[in-house]
């Protein structure tokens, strides 16, 4: 069975690395100055940010696996499953910068209250963050601000300045997907057009007479997608959330069944995908602006 050390604290982080822990619950570490560690693989109960600029061991994170060929950002959050696929016993020098906290350093902050909306820190390890030269230089300037509040010691200012700058960090973040969203428009594109096919093919098959309609998370995992990514993807491409696609494929369906009056309402919802005929009228109703039966008899 596969060994898991469990990741606790960031004392626990620094000491496998050699390096000196300023504050038990944050930390900012030039990897350069790490000793080797072991090729482990970790459960992780504190937030883990990797800025990686040279191509290093395979590593493994989720499901998936990446060399790190580029200047890169993985993020991970607590309960995520992260390390290397290799024989414990080698050792791998760790490269690049880390940027690690505990969640009790943010509980009660505004970060503290919106870092589930930072969809990124659920996305696949092969959806990375990969940024420019002047966008690494933004990450390292707000890492070494960090740095630089932890060595000069804590007093009453330290804990909102260093929070400040892990949120200005993660807004940085949002930008740069935003704009990895965007140049990467042709693959996101044939994406969505794998989406459209996938829907077709489970509306076409006995499927949703057998499980009920196609969920988001269904959808990306049949993409090899994380659901936070392929749900901003979606929403960046299309302007709707995945759901939102995925029942607006649900009405156009409906519309054409409709007419077919030898079925009733109750038996086109039942064909869909619906186990509850109520809560397809009810959908129907909100996205046409009329029931279904007031739909069939304007024919």
């Amino acid at each position: 069975m596969e060994k898991i050390e469990k990741l606790a604290s960031v004392t626990q982080f620094n000491a496998h690395r050699g390096q000196e822990t300023l504050h038990p619950l944050v930390s900012v570490l030039d990897q350069s100055k790490s000793v080797k560690i072991q090729a482990n693989k970790y459960l992780s109960e504190i937030y883990v940010i990797f800025l990686k600029d040279v191509k290093c061991e395979e590593m493994a994170y989720g499901r998936n696996q990446y060399d790190y060929q580029d200047e890169t950002l993985i993020f991970i959050a607590p309960g995520q499953v992260f390390g290397f696929n290799l024989p414990d016993q080698i050792l791998v020098q760790p490269t690049g910068w880390a940027l690690v906290f505990h969640p009790d350093f943010i509980r009660g902050t505004s970060l503290g209250r919106t870092i589930k909306e930072y969809g990124f820190f659920s996305y696949d390890v092969n959806e990375a963050l990969h940024i420019s030269e002047r966008e690494r230089q933004i990450v390292l300037e707000c890492f070494k601000k960090i740095k630089e509040e932890l060595e000069r010691g804590i007093d009453k200012h330290s804990k909102m300045l260093i929070v400040s700058n892990i949120e200005l960090f993660l807004n940085y973040c949002i930008r740069f997907f935003d704009r990895q969203f965007i140049t990467r428009e042709n693959i996101n594109k044939d994406i969505l057009a794998r989406f459209e096919n996938l829907l077709n093919e489970y509306f076409e098959s006995n499927q949703p007479q057998l499980v009920g309609l196609p969920s988001v998370a269904y959808c990306a995992e049949k993409l090899n997608l994380s659901a936070n990514y392929f749900g901003d993807l979606v929403k960046k491409e299309t302007g709707k959330s995945a759901l939102e696609y995925i029942q607006a494929k649900v009405i156009d369906l409906a519309q054409e069944k409709i007419f077919d009056s030898n079925k009733s309402i109750s038996e086109i919802a039942y064909e869909i995908g619906y186990k509850y005929p109520q809560h397809f009228t009810r959908l129907f109703k909100q996205r046409v602006g009329m029931s279904p039966l007031e739909y069939r008899l304007r024919k």
